[in-house]
């Protein structure tokens, strides 16, 4: 449900990683051409397998990003807020979505597609130099998942889960005393890091004992240096 037409400043687009070192003439061109979106509640920003054509990059709400199989179990990935951006690969090729968007409660975003953003590039290709590093650093962002579920044990496991989701609303700098708001359950989280759910609760209760940890209802604070600590630990899972 579209929004008013008026584009946000350069600012905005600059507050988003993949455009932070953009000149402010390409971030310009970025910001006329974007359009502004409302999803409701509940409501699907994009399902497995559709053509994709455009990323959003969220100004506002939550989103839950899943997969689901044909018996109607869900695994919850993650859950993207204000400040990231979902559906980048989507300007690079014509491949189908490969999860589930679903808007926690109301969603705002402004909405790029792959026109657009070539349009762009062709005109400043330093906005392909800013896209390629963005996508090489998801890269290692997987890359770092893998680790973690092939190497790690399972304490390290889920403080290394904890930092990475850090990481990503904060970046490198992540501040003590961080918050968290993420609706997943002891199971979704199981299934991430490769354990049972049994296990998982075993786990979190250590931690929050250690004060790495402490849960509110779907708002977890963490200690980054704490957690740094557990993270380390490659002994048998």
């Amino acid at each position: 449900m579209p929004l008013s037409p008026k584009p946000p400043g350069r600012g905005l687009w600059k507050s988003f990683r993949m455009f932070a070192p953009l000149p402010p003439e390409v971030l310009d061109s970025i910001a006329t051409a974007a359009r502004a979106h409302r999803w409701r509640g509940g409501e699907m920003l994009f399902q497995r397998g559709d053509t994709g054509d455009w990323l959003v990059a969220l100004t506002g709400g939550q989103v839950r990003i899943s997969v689901s199989t044909p018996g109607g179990r869900e695994l919850v990935l993650r859950h993207a807020e204000a400040g990231e951006m979902l559906g980048e690969l989507a300007l690079f090729d014509a491949e189908p979505r490969s999860a589930d968007a679903f808007a926690v409660g109301e969603v705002t975003g402004q909405v790029l597609d792959r026109a657009a953003f070539r349009a762009i590039a062709a005109r400043h290709p330093a906005l392909y130099d800013a896209a390629l590093a963005h996508v090489c650093a998801m890269l290692r962002g997987t890359t770092d998942q893998l680790e973690t579920i092939a190497l790690y044990q399972l304490q390290a496991r889920v403080a290394r889960f904890f930092l990475l989701a850090l990481r990503q609303l904060h970046g490198d700098d992540v501040p003590a005393g961080a918050a968290l708001d993420l609706a997943i359950s002891q199971g979704e989280l199981a299934a991430l890091t490769g354990a049972s759910r049994p296990k998982v609760n075993r786990v979190l209760a250590d931690l929050k004992a250690a004060g790495a940890l402490d849960q509110a209802g779907t708002i977890w604070r963490c200690d980054p240096a704490l957690l740094m600590g557990f993270a380390g630990d490659d002994g048998p899972a």
